[in-house]
């Protein structure tokens, strides 16, 4: 059996195209620290830890620190102890979501490497196509956003992902804005919604109100409310017209069971980032089960990481809605691996 000989790690910084501004921040660059496993046998397996609002204690030196505990840990470990070996360090780290997921994508690449298979078929090979939206930063009076919209119409994407802040005043006009933008460029689009924990259910409701006044038309709404709002989102979750999709809500499978169990959302979002390969598994397989809608996002991210989640939904054609538009916000090539990156659609090779 394969050892774990080393772990790698770097800290990298990419500029973004546009800016990337959600209710919690903004940013003009990502920074990711790119983890790689080394084991006896020459295997190979690469993972990305991204930085985000959502995830403060995570940065780049507490990242790294967290990798050297596993580093000491692992040296010299049997790669198919990995997931024990992980469950210690969560047990240790419970905060660091994104740091333990991006090791873990690291762990099984290199297992899988070891063993002579494909990321694509271990997930089952279903879709050699893949279409995602395209997120539009929030950005009151659309300063800046036009050279973005003119790029996404001209990669023919159609599903538009909005960031919205919380604020309902300001978020109609943005969405009012946003609306005749995209009519201007293009004859059908689908309008989705992610407010990223900024609303109360109050204003939550409000909005939903205001939308329907309007006939702005919207094909989902993204966590709404904080992701610890247990309360709000049972007087709204499964309720509305349109379908809320929880996402900071639900990290492991003990969560999703309680959003399934008390009703607290139509749907969940999926990243590989937040949940890692065995608990995004689980969580599938209980969304699934329960028939409630699925989603598959991702973080700002290299290929690196979106791969992982790339595989992950084109293996399993699982998934309901697509949002792995990292790669489209940094200046990167459009080939990684066996996964081409050609305008909105990501188009896999076989692996034979």
């Amino acid at each position: 059996m394969s050892r774990v000989r080393q772990i790698h790690y770097k800290t990298i910084t990419r500029p973004t195209r546009t800016v990337f501004a959600t209710s919690l921040g903004s940013k003009s660059a990502i920074t990711s620290v790119l983890v790689e496993v080394v084991l006896d046998s020459g295997a190979l397996g690469a993972g990305e830890v991204p930085t985000s609002f959502s995830f403060p204690l995570e940065t780049p030196k507490a990242i790294t620190r967290v990798i050297l505990e596993a580093r000491s840990i692992m040296r010299s470990m049997p790669i198919d102890d990995y997931s024990d070996a992980l469950t210690k360090l969560r047990a240790g780290h419970p905060e660091f979501h994104m740091t333990l997921s991006g090791l873990e994508v690291a762990l099984f690449r290199a297992k899988l490497a070891d063993e002579g298979k494909s990321e694509f078929a271990h997930w089952g090979g279903r879709l050699r196509r893949l279409e995602t939206d395209i997120t539009i930063p929030f950005t009151p009076g659309g300063a800046g956003l036009g050279p973005w919209l003119d790029r996404s119409a001209d990669k023919g994407f159609g599903t538009f992902k909005v960031k919205v802040s919380g604020n309902v005043q300001d978020d109609m006009v943005f969405l009012r804005w946003i609306s005749d933008q995209l009519a201007d460029r293009m004859d059908e689009f689908t309008i989705r919604l992610d407010g990223n924990q900024g609303y109360t259910h109050q204003t939550y409701l409000r909005m939903c109100d205001r939308l329907a006044r309007a006939k702005i038309e919207i094909e989902l709404f993204e966590q709404p409310l904080r992701w610890d709002d247990w309360s709000g989102l049972k007087r709204i979750g499964s309720r509305g017209a349109v379908p809320m999709i929880l996402d900071e809500t639900v990290f492991d499978a003990a969560a999703c069971r309680r959003v399934i169990d008390q009703r607290l959302g139509d749907g969940v979002n999926i990243k590989i980032a937040k949940s890692g390969i065995a608990g995004s598994a689980a969580i599938c397989k209980l969304v699934k089960a329960a028939g409630l809608k699925l989603m598959i996002g991702c973080m700002t991210e290299t290929m690196v990481g979106l791969s992982a989640g790339i595989y992950f939904a084109a293996g399993t054609g699982a998934f309901d809605y697509i949002d792995l538009d990292g790669v489209h916000f940094l200046f990167a090539r459009n080939r990684w691996g066996r996964i081409t990156v050609a305008g909105r659609e990501y188009l896999l090779e076989s692996d034979s």
